[in-house]
């Protein structure tokens, strides 16, 4: 204990003096961007149970502790029932809300400011992503916590607000260990069981999250005239030895990480009967990349045909691994092809 003392004489006042309940919110928020942005623990489930208590509960509790800094007080009736007119029998609640209160405003105020937030990052240069919004909801929220400390400690000490976590754990312990009743007994072992129950099924689905529908995104774009990359005007007529841009795009949707290689070949083919021959081949580039789950890579090709003809295809194949050693449409995990034109230079 004394060890403990002299450790805790080491941090500064403030932090020294913060109350337990703002001191547990601001470690949480400190957990929660550790699990966020963490190598390892970011792709874990820890993060869905920090980050559902981040954005639901924390901004909410942090704000309504700044607002109401004082302990809450319920109405009650003295012995002898009402008095109009003794206001001493009536104890005040002005300013103060009890604890019920505080957890209801707290989901309730965290469902509303959340949103605000987003909504303004949507206005600012950094937008609505996962950075902008996990370092802005946990300023507000420590901001909050600040305010909240500060308003505590300039009221009386009686007055301010404070968690009964030992009556609460003395109290359970009472009734959980030393019920009065057989009755009692078995309904504490049967909340004892729902509880695990309840906490197993929601780890196991945080765990184990049904898994959706497992595909890549294979696309083409082009850039615009102001910057943006559109599906649409792509280029069609080339001259010999001159290049035109394209971008090639992946998106791993597999559910677990994949390589991949992309092939670029122009060929000169034969349409006949709705069947397509490949009569001349010549391959311009391979890309090969590994992609994660749920992450998207793209480059930008100049694409610099040296065969001449009219509609020839210009075909990218991708392929899940490694590319065979002749590649092919029908060999292709996925396809996509461009009627070209090329002429030789003048």
């Amino acid at each position: 204990m004394a060890d403990d003392r002299s450790l805790r004489l080491l941090l500064p006042r403030p932090v020294r003096d913060l109350p337990a309940d703002l001191a547990a919110v601001a470690v949480f928020v400190v957990l929660t961007n550790l699990s966020v942005f963490l190598p390892v623990v970011k792709d874990t489930p820890v993060r869905v149970v920090f980050g559902l208590a981040f954005v639901l509960f924390l901004p909410g509790y942090a704000f309504i502790a700044a607002l109401f800094p004082e302990q809450g007080e319920s109405v009650v009736e003295d012995e002898e029932g009402w008095d109009d007119e003794d206001d001493d029998s009536l104890l005040s609640r002005d300013g103060g809300i009890d604890g019920i209160e505080r957890v209801a405003l707290s989901f309730g105020l965290s469902i509303a400011i959340v949103p605000l937030i987003g909504l303004v990052l949507n206005f600012t240069p950094w937008g609505i992503r996962l950075v902008p919004i996990v370092v802005t909801v946990s300023g507000f929220t420590l901001i909050a916590v600040a305010v909240a400390a500060v308003r505590r400690w300039e009221l009386p000490e009686e007055e301010r607000f404070s968690v009964p976590y030992e009556i609460w754990l003395a109290s359970g312990r009472e009734e959980l260990f030393h019920p009065e009743t057989r009755l009692d007994k078995y309904l504490n072992v049967l909340l004892v069981l729902s509880v695990l129950i309840a906490v197993g099924s929601v780890t196991f689905a945080v765990a184990v999250p049904k898994q959706g529908e497992s595909f890549t995104e294979f696309y083409l774009l082009t850039e615009n005239e102001t910057g943006d990359y559109v599906a649409d005007g792509y280029p069609t007529e080339f001259v010999r030895g001159e290049s035109k841009p394209v971008v090639i795009g992946i998106g791993n949707q597999e559910h677990e990480v994949e390589n991949y290689t992309v092939v670029v070949e122009l060929q000169r083919v034969e349409v006949q009967n709705n069947s397509t021959t490949v009569l001349e081949e010549q391959e311009l580039r391979r890309f090969e990349t590994g992609l994660p789950h749920n992450e998207t890579w793209m480059t930008e090709y100049n694409v610099r045909p040296t065969m001449t003809g009219e509609r020839m295809r210009l075909a990218f194949l991708l392929y899940d691994g490694e590319a065979p050693a002749e590649p092919t449409v029908n060999n292709s995990y996925r396809e996509l092809h461009l009627w070209v034109n090329v002429t030789s230079a003048q």
